[in-house]
């Protein structure tokens, strides 16, 4: 996958013949895949966590377009330009992976994106830190091998 950055993060109009169905419930992708994915360089990653998150750590190589502009006690500010700024950054037949912290945030962008149009985007299940835990595991099992 490539190194993770930062301090650990802790803290389809269908297109494509996309029904209303898979655009609601898009493909997932687990964390190992994933790195796999990257590793490989067929795939980029979309980071849909506010810039402050985004900047406490990610994934290198990533680009940061986030969901939401603010959340509060009062809510969730939804970023009202988020498909058009992603379209200002990819081609909508771009394989994508789109994550967040937990894999909420990105379940919910990458259903936007694919009823714009975008044809091979997929939601990392359990987010940022589903990576974190995968990278970690290989870590430990590549330190028991040696």
């Amino acid at each position: 996958m490539g190194p993770l950055r930062g301090g650990g993060g802790g803290g389809g109009g269908g297109g494509g013949g996309m029904d209303d169905e898979e655009a609601r419930n898009p493909q997932l992708v687990d964390a190992d895949e994933a790195c796999a994915l990257l590793s490989m360089a067929t795939h980029q990653y979309l980071d849909v966590r506010m810039w402050e998150d985004f900047d406490k750590g990610h994934v290198a190589g990533a680009r940061n377009v986030p969901y939401y502009l603010s959340v509060t006690p009062h809510g969730k500010e939804k970023n009202p330009h988020f498909v058009e700024q992603v379209s200002a950054l990819y081609p909508k037949d771009q394989h994508l992976i789109v994550g967040c912290r937990s894999g909420i945030r990105s379940k919910l962008a990458t259903a936007d994106l694919l009823s714009a149009g975008f044809k091979n985007v997929r939601n990392l299940e359990g987010g940022y830190l589903s990576l974190l835990r995968s990278a970690n595991q290989q870590h430990h099992h590549q330190q028991a091998a040696a």
